[in-house]
């Protein structure tokens, strides 16, 4: 069976200002690049076929980091793995905007198909994300090993897919930064 183990882009200097980065390009923190080491050190004694990652800084920076052990693999750059649009909020700050507009803040930031104003909404994403998912599995070999970094939005549907979840759980979870999630198919 194929493997697919995914992984969030480690932290950024917009996560720890608690920016909307959205189509934003922050770059690692030095807690984030330590976050990546990680990562690498659990996955390198996994025989990666490929690696797959946005156009991100974020999601470049930390794929690198982890196919330091896997040096005769490529990324493979796909834009359908981007961040969700945030339209009008992208380099906002979550905790204003959250006070300024309280009742539409949860949705905006968490709800399954209300885009924010001028972005994309999680179904949204989900749509392009399932059409790279789908065209993934159909290329994938049985001995294939496989690392997604992305950012966690767009790793939301991945998860949901391989988790069977519903679109509410699929909005509501955290991904825990460091963490590996794997699945085979």
């Amino acid at each position: 069976m194929a493997k697919i183990f995914l992984f969030r882009h480690a932290q950024t200097t917009d996560n720890v200002a608690h920016i909307f980065s959205g189509d934003r390009d922050p770059d690692l923190t030095e807690q984030g690049v330590k976050e990546a080491e990680g990562i690498r050190d659990a996955l390198k004694n996994e025989r990666v076929t490929k690696a797959f990652t946005s156009d991100r800084i974020r999601c470049k920076k930390t794929l690198e980091i982890v196919l330091q052990e896997h040096p005769n693999i490529s990324p493979i750059i796909d834009k359908r793995i981007e961040e969700r649009d945030y339209g009008t909020l992208t380099g906002l700050n979550k905790d204003e905007i959250a006070q300024k507009y309280p009742e539409q803040y949860p949705l905006w930031h968490r709800s399954y198909d209300v885009p924010p104003p001028d972005g994309e909404s999680l179904k949204d994403v989900e749509k392009r994300v399932l059409e790279f998912l789908k065209d993934l599995i159909s290329v994938a070999k049985p001995d294939d090993v496989i690392l997604i970094s992305a950012s966690a939005n767009s790793l939301r549907p991945i998860r949901r897919y391989f988790e069977r979840m519903t679109p509410s759980e699929m909005a509501s979870f955290e991904h825990t930064l460091g963490k590996v999630y794997s699945y085979e198919f």
